[in-house]
């Protein structure tokens, strides 16, 4: 790939981040539309686009996104109110300009040009706009709060420019950017040269020199900003704003190089008094430089009073990794897992000493660094959260109700592996609550309820799982009804005896719906088991609760990663299996006296608790004698507590997951695999699974 092709892969995916800040901030200036740091935050997103598109060959891009800029630069200035059409059409924008990134040889022009038209139409002075629109930013400065930008008048700003010596490499030109402020009003210019190195140290990949510009303009200093915003990260920059009247007297050249520290009083004093020319005798006594000098008596001839104030852009410390990177050092840090786990066994084993010491010390810098490897494959859950605004606010216009979405828990961390996958179930979620679950305005006031029906998402940690709810307060599920629906599909008997939590979770049967209408929201009855299949494929759960007329919560258990996770490694006659610890309460003895008290049923007495076990001998039909004393592992699995009948545990173990494959996908209880220190496979239960077959079984018994 070449250095071209790099940097515009580098562009595309600094554009989507920017596409993404471009939709939150709209959706937030649609609910406070007098945030003026929100529509400079627009204004800066669009620029940024249009202005490294422009760089690096993307002129669609760049020329589409140039006339949104005009229009919303008028927004900035106070001209255009902020509205829902102009949120919309610029949510409409924002959606065109992906597309371009997504496939930029299928340029829709008819789109784009209707998308200018009807931004530009907005404006009172619609004929005007079509031209230019060529409002002066009203933005207050960065620096202060005066209204320096409000003033029609000219006002001079010195601009110190100092480009980082890799901007070449970054396919960044500074003399483009010279010549964009040399627009904005009369410009001067001076190259600083004092930092180009002696031949033998010069890289001709480097930028070595940085400049100080003077401008006299009425746009005002955000469009001097708007020239470095794209930039603003690899250079630099200062503006110092200085109002200037006629009739104020001019600063001595003494003065100004005072100001800008570069001399101090004492050594102008001593230069003054040998009576020559201020600069002269400064560059003579080796003060300053001759461009000092230079640039200090630009500014003396090019201002009439000055008033500096300076902004250092500071510099943030991070680096951007490719996610096939991140996910390659993931399966060496796996590897390095079972490697230790090796090492642990053969030290165990022997009688060195040493080799105990050593295997002890690698064990822990083991556990450290795949517990920082898992941490930077974790990311905030508030990345998913931010989309589904966008979605709620299109859906709600779609089905003609009034739907506010809220959010609690963003910063919740989750491996992002399994936020990608997570996608798909949860639009399935909200759109079912849009659509079934909210009624609309007339039917909420009718009950009591405001006319804004609410959806709510909230996330929080709950030991090695992350809680992901979706509440909202909408008619909830009528119980009847999915009964009713459930035996006229002969999911269940007519006469069969179902909790509420149970006929809850019949509505994630396929083809299951009670929707009396098909809409193009939802209702066709596929959806809710894709959303079970999707969980479960996470190893994760589903549970469902609902209040009729109050509203519906629906509850997704994840957990934190799937790369990595701690197991009890447990031994069925010749063969180990893993099970997750995280879902491990205790483990307790099941001896052939126990089985006797309760006569032929699967129940153990767990200190006075009634607790129902699963023999995996049977389940597994594992042949041979088993064991005087058999071992229940007690797990949790939906709220419920549950036992697993095995022959011995064995203990814990750090389990890395290996997928099974396309062959044995559709195998029941169990959800992958790992290798084991002795270079043994070791399959890893599906809790889960085994406990649902299990109940299935035992319905099916009964019925016989």
């Amino acid at each position: 790939m070449s250095m071209m092709d790099q940097h515009k892969e580098v562009f595309k995916e600094e554009a989507y981040e920017r596409l993404s800040e471009l939709e939150d901030s709209l959706l937030e200036l649609e609910e406070r539309t007098d945030d003026i740091d929100l529509i400079s935050s627009i204004f800066r997103a669009l620029h940024t686009i249009k202005g490294s598109g422009s760089m690096f060959g993307f002129d669609e891009i760049a020329k589409f996104t140039h006339e949104v800029e005009t229009v919303f630069d008028c927004v900035r200035n106070g001209e255009m109110p902020v509205t829902k059409e102009l949120i919309d059409l610029t949510l409409s924008a924002r959606d065109h300009i992906k597309e371009l990134l997504d496939n930029p040889d299928n340029v829709n022009l008819q789109r784009a040009g209707e998308i200018i038209s009807s931004l530009k139409n907005l404006s009172p002075n619609s004929d005007a706009l079509k031209e230019e629109c060529n409002c002066s930013p009203a933005l207050p400065s960065i620096e202060n709060d005066t209204a320096a930008d409000e003033k029609e008048e000219e006002t001079v700003y010195r601009i110190e420019f100092v480009p980082g010596h890799d901007v070449f490499m970054k396919g960044i030109n500074p003399v483009m950017l010279l010549n964009e402020l040399q627009t904005l009003g009369e410009c001067r210019i001076i190259a600083m040269t004092d930092a180009i190195p002696q031949l033998d140290y010069f890289n001709p990949e480097c930028c070595y020199t940085y400049w100080d510009i003077f401008l006299t303009t009425s746009q005002g200093i955000n469009a001097i900003k708007d020239v470095f915003i794209f930039v603003e990260d690899d250079c630099e920059l200062s503006i110092s704003v200085i109002d200037s009247s006629l009739d104020s007297s001019v600063k001595k050249l003494g003065e100004i190089l005072m100001e800008r520290g570069e001399v101090t009083p004492e050594n102008l004093q001593e230069v003054l008094n040998k009576q020559r020319p201020v600069g002269e005798l400064l560059v003579e006594n080796g003060v300053t430089s001759p461009q000092e000098v230079e640039s200090a008596l630009a500014e003396q001839k090019h201002i009439k009073e000055a008033r500096e104030k300076q902004k250092t852009t500071e510099t943030v410390s991070s680096i951007r990794v490719s996610s096939d990177k991140l996910d390659s050092l993931v399966d060496l840090v796996g590897e390095l897992v079972t490697v230790q786990a090796r090492l642990t066994q053969k030290a165990n084993t022997g009688s060195d000493p040493d080799l105990l010491l050593i295997s002890e010390e690698v064990e822990r810098l083991t556990e450290e660094l795949r517990d920082n490897t898992m941490g930077v494959r974790m990311v905030p859950i508030g990345t998913m959260f931010s989309k589904f605004k966008r979605l709620v606010r299109d859906l709600s216009n779609e089905v003609g109700k009034e739907i506010e979405m809220t959010t609690d828990g963003a910063e919740t961390e989750l491996d992002k592996t399994v936020i990608e996958k997570l996608n798909d179930p949860v639009v399935h979620l909200i759109r079912n609550s849009i659509d079934h679950g909210i009624e609309s305005p007339e039917g909420r006031e009718a009950a009591g309820k405001p006319k804004m029906g609410k959806v709510h998402l909230s996330a929080r940690h709950s030991g090695a799982n992350v809680l992901i709810e979706i509440i909202d307060d909408g008619a909830g599920l009528n119980p009847e009804a999915i009964k009713a629906k459930a035996i006229e599909k002969g999911l269940i008997g007519s006469d069969a005896e179902l909790s509420e939590k149970e006929i809850f979770s019949l509505v994630l049967a396929p083809g299951f719906s009670t929707a009396k209408k098909v809409t193009s929201v939802s209702g066709r009855g596929v959806g809710m088991d894709v959303v079970k299949r999707n969980i479960e494929a996470l190893r994760g759960s589903i549970d469902i609760s609902s209040n009729k007329g109050k509203g519906s919560t629906i509850t997704l258990k994840l957990p934190l990663t799937l790369a990595i996770i701690d197991g009890l490694l447990v031994k069925l006659g010749t063969d180990v299996y893993v099970m997750p610890l995280s879902i491990v309460e205790e483990c307790v003895e099941l001896t052939d006296k126990d089985i006797e008290k309760a006569h032929g049923r699967q129940i153990a007495n767990v200190r006075g608790e009634i607790v129902p076990y699963i023999n995996l001998r049977e389940q597994f039909m594992i042949n041979g004698g088993k064991p005087e004393i058999e071992q229940i592992v007690i797990a949790r699995v939906d709220e419920q507590r549950v036992g697993y009948v095995v022959d011995d545990v064995i203990g814990e173990h750090q389990t890395v997951i290996k997928s099974l494959g396309k062959f044995y996908k559709h195998v029941e209880g169990v959800s992958g695999a790992t290798i084991l220190g002795d270079g043994n496979v070791a399959l890893i239960l599906d809790a889960p699974k085994l406990m649902h077959t299990a109940v299935i079984d035992e319905v099916a018994e009964a019925a016989v």
